[in-house]
């Protein structure tokens, strides 16, 4: 298998050379075919990463900068579409199980989990307003005028729990153009998008631009009826679908509007009013079971067939369902027990996101040398999904969440010009969060493994409402010095302090009376009771409280106007919590915020008249206190299933990564980034790999620390990008534009401990690396107003999975993963006027 698999890799990789060799043979030949080559330039960017205008070569700070027309380019229109290019940077969206969410970490540092317990570790802003949470993050690029990717601890500059990195939208600003633009793309799987963007003058110095996306594709993973498929199990069939298709999984649904509304009567006023609405409606996310196996006859079909590797579909099918189906729990000699009755339980199949917002951006000149921005912001949201996790008509878990979630956040911010000397910020923020967090969990694998097989324990129905509220205040101050011409410091600090509580509520199916497996003292004694029986789940309310001071400092030197060179030593931190999917009250434990001191070193070049951008950076990070979710944790309340949030140990982490641009002649346009990351445990909790170890204190025995996989979920070790185009003139008839891009992502572990050798988890938990080839061909008129593209993506159709879901730990006996969209094909007519 693993030598097909490097045969695999070593035919894409040589289709890939090829295919960059042609057109690199064709661009070449077209550039010298041009009269007189003229010089070249690398683009100018501007970027707003320490709160004011800076060319991006004049910014200490590792950034990837990308522009409107780069994105289009790449066939780009989501935000996990544009991790590809940036080093050191993992955006993925989720298994079915986390709903309309992504996973984040930049640096090896994020979170994979959308729990509103747990703070992102990647700090996501549009338009300076904070975006606390990964559910509905993977927003589409609509009416951006670039994205800002800011690698590194920002804990001083976009300040909150962003201790991986920051990732900001700049939206296109009202001009009172009187213009804008239609697109309409069609595609593969009967795909149709719409998209446009309309700017006006609605009164003298008052103006306006909205823009309206649609997105709409069929799924490329078919969900299949078991009992039609295979009539002679005598699994019960499911009503409708054709030839035992119910529906196609990973299919698009996905509605955005948004206006702003602009008033700028001089350059000392610029007040900005927006809005945006997003409907994001479609089936579950693209699944395949990979592993199943587990003997507990509670979690077989309800014609008794066992879950085993008979439910493995294919590459691109499973056979989902949308429930449980009622059955009597059998628990092996417990007579309470025996025959106990579960109720059914059924879903949609479906995610649902629904989101707005308001916000409000003034700008006041005061003088020459004194700014003040306001940024007030609301938003909300609520989603629902409910994933069958089995992928089968078995009956091992159902779930249904619904989050109902609002946001409101006001900052501050004084920019000051003290002569030449200096330029200061000082400035502000408080936010306000509440989310709801409803779910129906129907888990039927609670067992005691033992080697004759599980022995099952007690079936677990219950409904979860629990409200989680966290409020933030902090206040800021960035000093930057000049105190020679090519010299420039900058200090700067932020104090926070941050407080969340989550109250628990474990029901059964009626919603009314206290689940007792969950809750005995609960639903012997009532919801809040603490006393001489012990304190009740349903009720309590867990807290935490934390202030941390976080500082920056930076030096960089200009050797010459194209040669900048910084160092810099920062901390950053995420906040801390309580573990919020108990299931048990031992299991309500709380855990610590993690803290991050950075070391970095970079140069920042262009080269060559500015035909060549050059960016390299160097890491070195001290991290303690890493957050990583355990799967299994008897040390908390005995077996059964487990997801706590535990502080693991402490790490060093080192990286380096670089960037290229390069415009050698007019028209070629080259770019390509890569980076590499070494992670290393210094210690760990021994109860994170030792259930019988002690829960605090970290240790440096390699018998423990070698037993935590490096680097931890959601991080990759290396990754790259390249990418070619060639704008060839073809005079009255306009122009066209071949463009190549490939990216590799290197593999990302399934589990936060190594697995045993052989076992399920090591043979099929990982998500391996892959490397994905697009390709797209642009025609453009003379007026530069008419395009006309086809592109494709996958270009290699590669198989490779962009996540992956492992149960086997918690008890549940089975692995899934979401394959990536296989090869597709577009065309998009784009009018601007």
């Amino acid at each position: 298998m693993r030598e097909r698999n490097t045969i695999r890799i070593r035919q894409s990789a040589l289709r890939l050379g090829l295919s960059a060799s042609v057109l690199a043979i064709c661009t070449g030949v077209a550039a010298q075919a041009q009269e007189a080559a003229q010089p070249a330039t690398t683009d100018e960017i501007v970027v707003t990463a320490q709160f004011r205008e800076q060319r991006l070569q004049d910014t200490p700070l590792a950034i990837t900068a990308v522009d409107s027309k780069l994105l289009e380019s790449r066939s780009q229109t989501s935000l996990t579409e544009v991790a590809n290019q940036a080093p050191s940077v993992v955006l993925r969206p989720t298994t079915a199980a986390f709903g309309p969410s992504i996973t984040a970490s930049i640096r090896g540092l994020g979170q994979i989990d959308f729990n509103p317990a747990l703070e992102p570790g990647v700090g996501l802003y549009i338009d300076d307003v904070y975006y606390p949470r990964l559910v509905g993050a993977n927003f589409d690029l609509l009416d951006v005028e670039r994205i800002e990717i800011l690698r590194g601890p920002q804990g001083t500059l976009t300040g909150r729990n962003s201790e991986g990195g920051a990732i900001k939208f700049i939206s296109r600003k009202p001009t009172g153009e009187a213009g804008g633009y239609l697109s309409a793309t069609y595609g593969i799987r009967n795909r149709i998008n719409l998209r446009g963007s309309v700017d006006f003058t609605i009164a003298k110095d008052l103006f306006a631009r909205v823009s309206g996306t649609f997105a709409d594709q069929e799924g490329y993973v078919k969900n299949i009826d078991y009992g039609c498929a295979f009539p002679a199990s005598g699994v019960p069939t499911r009503a409708g679908g054709t030839n035992c298709v119910v529906g196609k999984d990973g299919d698009v649904g996905y509605k955005a509007l948004r206006g702003i509304v602009r008033y700028n009567p001089s350059d000392a006023v610029d007040l900005t009013v927006s809005g945006d609405y997003i409907r994001d409606s479609r089936r579950n996310s693209a699944e395949v079971l990979l592993y199943a196996n587990n003997t507990n006859p509670n979690v077989a079909t309800s014609n008794g067939l066992p879950f085993d590797s008979r439910f493995i579909c294919g590459r691109f099918c499973n056979y989902g369902t949308n429930g449980n189906t009622a059955a009597s729990f059998v628990a092996g000699a417990i007579p309470p027990l025996n025959g106990l009755p579960m109720a059914a339980t059924q879903g949609s199949g479906r995610m649902e996101y629904k989101g707005w917002g308001l916000a409000a951006n003034a700008d006041f000149k005061l003088n020459d040398d004194l700014k003040l921005q306001s940024i007030t912001a609301y938003r909300k949201f609520d989603t629902g999904f409910s994933p069958d996790g089995d992928l089968s008509p078995a009956n091992v878990g159902f779930g249904i969440s619904q989050l109902d979630s609002w946001f409101v956040s006001q900052e501050l911010r004084l920019n000051a010009k003290l002569g030449d000397l200096a330029d200061l910020t000082v400035g502000g923020f408080i936010s306000d969060e509440k989310t709801t967090y409803y779910t129906l969990q129907d888990i039927r694998y609670v067992a005691i493994a033992l080697p004759t097989g599980p022995l099952p324990l007690f079936p677990l129905q219950f409904i979860g409402n629990d409200p989680v509220r966290s409020k933030s205040k902090a206040v800021f101050a960035t000093a930057i010095i000049h105190p020679a011409p090519a010299l420039t410091i900058t200090l700067g600090g932020r104090y926070t302090n941050e407080s969340k509580a989550y109250t628990f509520n474990r029901f059964n199916l009626d919603g009314k009376t206290i689940n007792g497996f969950l809750d005995p003292v609960g639903a012997a004694n009532g919801a809040g009771y603490s006393g001489p029986n012990g304190t009740a789940l349903t009720g309590s309310t867990g807290r935490f409280n934390g202030n941390r001071f976080d500082y920056r400092v930076s030096a960089d030197y200009r050797f010459s106007p194209a040669v900048l060179a910084y160092a810099t030593v920062s901390t950053g931190f995420k906040g801390g919590g309580i573990a919020p999917r108990p299931f048990n009250a031992a299991q309500a434990v709380p855990f610590g915020p993690e803290k991050l001191t950075a070391f970095e070193l970079g140069l920042k070049t262009d080269l060559f008249d500015r035909r060549v951008r050059f960016n390299v950076s160097a890491y070195y990070n001290k991290f303690k206190g890493a957050q990583l979710t355990l799967l299994s944790c008897p040390q908390f309340g005995g077996p059964g299933p487990c997801a706590v949030p535990q502080n693991a140990g402490d790490a060093d982490v080192k990286g380096l990564e670089a960037e290229l641009f390069i415009q050698p002649v007019k028209g070629l346009q080259i770019d390509a980034s890569a980076s590499v990351l070494d992670w290393k445990w210094k210690c760990v909790v021994p109860a994170v790999v030792n259930p019988a170890g002690a829960t605090s204190g970290c240790s440096s025995d390699p018998a423990l620390v070698s037993q935590l996989v490096s680097p931890p979920r959601g991080v990759s070790k290396a990754q790259w990008s390249a990418g070619i185009q060639y704008e060839a003139d073809l005079g009255s008839a306009g122009s066209i534009t071949p463009r190549l891009d490939a990216a590799y992502q290197g593999a990302i572990a399934g589990t936060a401990t190594i697995a045993p050798k052989g076992s399920p988890s090591d043979l099929f938990a990982t998500a391996e690396a892959f490397t994905i080839a697009n390709a797209r061909l642009t025609w453009r008129n003379a007026g530069r107003d008419l395009d006309v593209s086809f592109e494709v993506t996958n270009l290699f159709d590669k198989y490779y999975f962009l996540s992956k879901f492992d149960l086997t730990g918690a008890g549940a006996g089975s692995i899934s993963g979401m394959p990536g969209r296989p090869r597709e094909w577009a065309v998009t007519v784009k009018k601007k006027f």
